[in-house]
């Protein structure tokens, strides 16, 4: 199974490298981590770890068909893919979840190949990624999902409804900072950019709505520490002065309690990023309509202030991720009293 999978992506990522070669995505580099993340994907899969019950299978479904749900590594990703996974599993889906599987590089790949079946997305960059860059995602969210289902419909995959809830790129500085420099947009970097230091996960070097795009649409040259995805490291890193401007996301509940100030991207950098799960179509002619219904119940449920208030409970209060997913989707009555974290 890994040795075909990691043959599977690689391939894909072959004939596309040339393409791919402006954003300093290296085919050994993609390949080797994309090994990396395959095996302890693959690993999982054969661990008895199953997330809801694998007994029950909804009409029109055959059992032995387990819906994988990947996330990415951060948390709001990861709650994301429990909240979906037990809403199916109450509906008698068989699921399992499989966490932290590490950045779109190593997920989408695994999607396109089969490895997982479902991983909630955000528009914008899901678009960006699945299109090679071909297709640009704006901040319109209608249009941005139309473009994300035509580019997933050509991978195989289906983009079921999104979220009203979005969680996008945001540029943060600290009040001093600020009020220092008279910060009020990103274009407003340009003239200090020099005495800045920008920092944000490493993999924001090559994302054209990271490093990259800032330096393409806001002409600015910033020196670069890697930190992590909008979590804890770049925070220190802010408010410590080990760098001056960070990377976070718009719904981190610590952006309005350390009283940061979010420069306003007023080059429309960043795209539309609602919560749209990804399904493969496979797996959707196998269990039929009443998978997306499933999903599309969740996401309609799902408002920016939900997710900030969310994320919250597990920044402040420590709680997993999982328990975090059922405790919310127990008071949606979204799944029974019964069901959630055990």
């Amino acid at each position: 199974m890994l040795h075909a999978g990691r043959t599977l992506a690689c391939t894909w990522r072959q004939a596309h490298d040339e393409r791919m070669h402006d954003r300093g995505v290296g085919l050994r580099t993609v390949c080797v981590g994309l090994g990396l993340g395959l095996a302890v994907l693959c690993a999982a899969c054969t661990a008895s770890v199953g997330h809801g019950s694998s007994a029950q299978v909804p009409a029109g479904g055959r059992q032995g068909a387990t819906i994988t749900v990947g996330s990415f590594n951060f948390p709001e990703s990861i709650l994301l893919a429990y909240i979906y996974a037990d809403v199916l599993a109450a509906k008698g889906f068989p699921v399992r979840v499989l966490p932290d599987l590490g950045t779109r590089e190593l997920v989408e790949p695994a999607l396109m190949t089969g490895l997982v079946q479902l991983v909630p997305e955000y528009t914008g960059s899901a678009l960006n990624f699945i299109s090679l860059g071909r297709r640009s995602a704006t901040s319109d969210a209608a249009q941005a999902y139309r473009s994300l289902t035509l580019a997933a419909a050509r991978r195989g995959l289906v983009a079921a409804r999104p979220a009203p809830a979005q969680d996008a790129n945001a540029i943060v500085v600290t009040a001093a900072t600020a009020a220092r420099y008279h910060l009020r947009s990103i274009a407003d970097l340009a003239n200090v950019a020099r005495k800045l230091v920008f920092g944000g996960p490493p993999e924001c070097r090559e994302r054209a709505d990271c490093l990259r795009g800032l330096e393409r649409r806001y002409g600015l040259r910033l020196a670069f520490i890697p930190t992590d995805t909008g979590g804890p490291l770049t925070m220190q890193a802010l408010v410590s002065g080990q760098i001056s401007v960070g990377l976070l996301f718009t719904t981190n509940p610590a952006i309005p309690r350390r009283h940061l100030v979010i420069l306003a991207d007023n080059r429309d950098l960043q795209p539309a990023e609602n919560i749209t799960p990804l399904v493969r179509r496979t797996t959707i002619d196998r269990y039929g309509p009443r998978l997306l219904t499933a999903l599309d119940a969740v996401s309609a449920r799902l408002t920016t202030p939900v997710l900030r208030s969310l994320n919250e409970r597990m920044e402040l209060d420590g709680l997993p991720p999982r328990k975090v997913a059922d405790e919310w989707l127990r008071a949606q009555a979204l799944i029974p009293e019964s069901e959630g974290a055990r």
